[in-house]
């Protein structure tokens, strides 16, 4: 019931291997039982806050923090055709307070949307052939909250050219969610006894998407590749807690289209500058069939401080012009067919910038000789209608 969805926190890691060894020469012994690859821990804290939240109409406080943590883990084997067989599993937990959420019911003095904690794991079966250059991945999901539950599957394929210089891969995904249609308290129907035993209707909403990437390594130093989505929902696309205030005096919740089609295409653009400095560029183009359309550029400037510590600043421009349905407070008309207050869903423009620090001694984090590297981010969080945010994220990996 969160107003942003900390999924995010992965882009706010970033590229935590930008100066990453070699890999092993294939040549070398391949283990035929199961053994650790490696085990990473992501945690981090966000918090925002800003004055148009849609719970309330479009206007009033978004105050939310959010901690996040996800242990994900990765093992390995060879079998007799010297396959790699990749088995991971990954499981993140987050917790938020949210007090815009919580004027769903403003008479209660803390509802059960003040406060969620969600739930998910991800299991993940992959088989590659290093010979040939293909790979074959298998997901599947699960997440879990309050009001919403989300189950999903996905399949993979890559395939690496004989020089290893380019490669392509496509990915299918689909998630099945249901929600509660939790309306606000003076929108609700049935009796009071009802309502204080959480109640509430469900309804589905379905996510299908395909991606597409091809990858090049046009040199020594550059490196490109081409993202292309394709992004099918349908089903309950609304929010219900939603509030909309209409010019006639009138009130209702947000209503949206039952479908959406989302197509984003994007470019990175990486550049090796000797030993020490990287440039790390993507821009993105989006368009969806509600109209909006956005553009993203972000640039992160790795540079390698000693041979264990490398620095790397970073900074996003985001902008988009919001979809049809969306106008302030007080602006809808009850004649109108679908209509939101969502600032998420209007015009604006964002910055985000901040660095991150990276420290991974040979001999090990702290002298604990597992623990390979340790990465520690800030990123402040700034967009036109007035909200803004922060977020610290701590990264261990162990090997």
């Amino acid at each position: 019931m969160r107003k942003l969805s900390l999924a995010v926190i992965g882009m706010y890691i970033g590229v935590l291997g930008a100066f990453s060894q070699n890999p092993t020469d294939s040549s070398a012994y391949k283990s035929k039982k199961l053994k650790i690859d490696e085990i990473n821990f992501v945690t981090g804290y966000y918090t925002q806050n800003g004055n148009r939240s849609p719970v309330t109409g479009g206007v009033g406080t978004e105050k939310l923090s959010d901690i996040a943590t996800t242990f994900d883990l990765k093992l390995s084997r060879y079998d007799i055709k010297n396959r790699k067989h990749d088995l991971g599993f990954e499981l993140g937990v987050d917790h938020y307070t949210s007090a815009s959420s919580d004027k769903i019911d403003p008479h209660t003095i803390s509802s059960a949307s003040h406060a969620d904690t969600r739930i998910y794991p991800t299991l993940s079966y992959g088989i590659t052939n290093e010979l040939k250059g293909n790979a074959i991945n298998f997901t599947g999901s699960y997440s879990q909250e309050f009001d919403y539950q989300s189950i999903g599957a996905g399949i993979g394929f890559t395939k690496t050219s004989k020089d290893k210089n380019s490669e392509f891969g496509i990915k299918l995904q689909a998630y099945l969610d249901n929600l509660k249609v939790i309306l606000p308290i003076e929108l609700r129907t049935g009796s009071q006894q009802q309502r204080r035993r959480n109640d509430y209707p469900s309804a589905s909403r379905n996510s299908f998407s395909s991606s597409f990437t091809f990858s090049q390594m046009v040199s020594e130093r550059l490196q490109f590749a081409v993202l292309l989505d394709l992004v099918y929902q349908s089903g309950y696309l609304s929010t219900p807690f939603h509030r909309i205030y209409f010019t006639d005096g009138t009130e209702s919740n947000e209503k949206l289209p039952s479908s959406r089609f989302k197509v984003p295409v994007g470019l990175r653009l990486n550049y090796f500058l000797g030993d020490k400095f990287v440039i790390r560029s993507y821009y993105r183009y989006y368009q969806d069939d509600w109209g909006l359309t956005a553009n993203t550029f972000n640039i992160e400037l790795p540079v390698k401080i000693t041979s264990f510590i490398s620095v790397s600043p970073f900074y996003r421009y985001y902008s988009q012009n919001g979809v049809k349905y969306f106008a302030p407070y007080l602006s809808h008309a009850a004649t109108e067919e679908f209509y939101t207050t969502d600032d998420d869903l209007s015009k604006f423009n964002s910055n985000y910038l901040g660095a991150g620090i990276r420290y991974a001694p040979p001999a090990g984090v702290f002298g604990i000789s597992h623990l390979s590297n340790l990465e520690l981010r800030y990123g402040h969080y700034k967009r036109t209608d007035g909200l803004h945010s922060d977020i610290v994220t701590l990264a261990l990996k162990f090997k």
